[in-house]
């Protein structure tokens, strides 16, 4: 979602310096890139080893809380073509799932957001017991979804994101926003969604059957 789906992570980032600043610590955009696509209790762990004396539940909650307000405040930023393409899979009965490591109130903002019936399951990062990079998110979401996993594509812009999917054995697709993806574990990698569609998508799958 975050960073795939829409460009929240500048709300993320924004969030988690204002925390960090509030205790008096310093937090650099660096910093906040080793984050990028890790779950919250994660971040969480690792705000505390950086000094945030706050259990781990109350960064979630204070850092989410906060992306909800900017979102409510400024909009949902749409990453280009993603919101287009989701729509015609849908339109062509494609199942769908949105898999993030956000909890699921703040899945549920972004969903309402979309003029259409989105997603047959949502995963949450407070719905699984292991966060991206584990592959049970992705597994959790086909499982749910009643697919084989092999016949899925998963769309990710992140390092644990990408590692997660290609664990799980769907066809990872690559679409970075702030961190470059060259060299990772990936089925294939487009600088963006815009102008792509149910063919290109269909496509990846047929790339696997024939290098199989």
């Amino acid at each position: 979602m975050d960073g795939t789906l829409v460009d929240t992570e500048q709300y993320w980032m924004a969030a988690e310096t204002e925390m960090m600043e509030s205790f008096g610590l310093p937090w650099s955009h660096d910093d906040a890139l080793e984050l990028v696509g890790s779950g919250l209790w994660e971040a969480a762990e690792f705000f505390q080893l950086r000094g945030v004396a706050l259990e781990a539940d109350a960064i979630v909650a204070r850092l989410t809380n906060r992306v909800r307000e900017q979102l409510e405040a400024h909009g949902v930023p749409w990453r280009p073509g993603a919101r287009e393409l989701l729509e015609a899979l849908r339109e062509a009965s494609v199942p769908t799932a949105l898999v993030t490591m956000s909890i699921r109130s703040m899945a549920d903002d972004i969903v309402a957001a979309i003029p259409f019936e989105a997603f047959d399951v949502i995963v949450s990062g407070d719905s699984v017991e292991n966060a991206k990079p584990h592959p049970e998110p992705y597994l959790t979401a086909a499982a749910e979804l009643g697919v084989d996993i092999a016949e899925c594509v998963a769309i990710e812009d992140s390092p644990p994101g990408l590692a997660s999917a290609h664990a799980s054995g769907a066809f990872a697709l690559a679409v970075p926003n702030l961190i470059p993806l060259d060299g990772l574990p990936a089925g294939a990698l487009w600088p963006t969604l815009d102008g792509t569609g149910v063919d290109d998508v269909a496509a990846l799958l047929q790339i696997r059957e024939i290098t199989a």
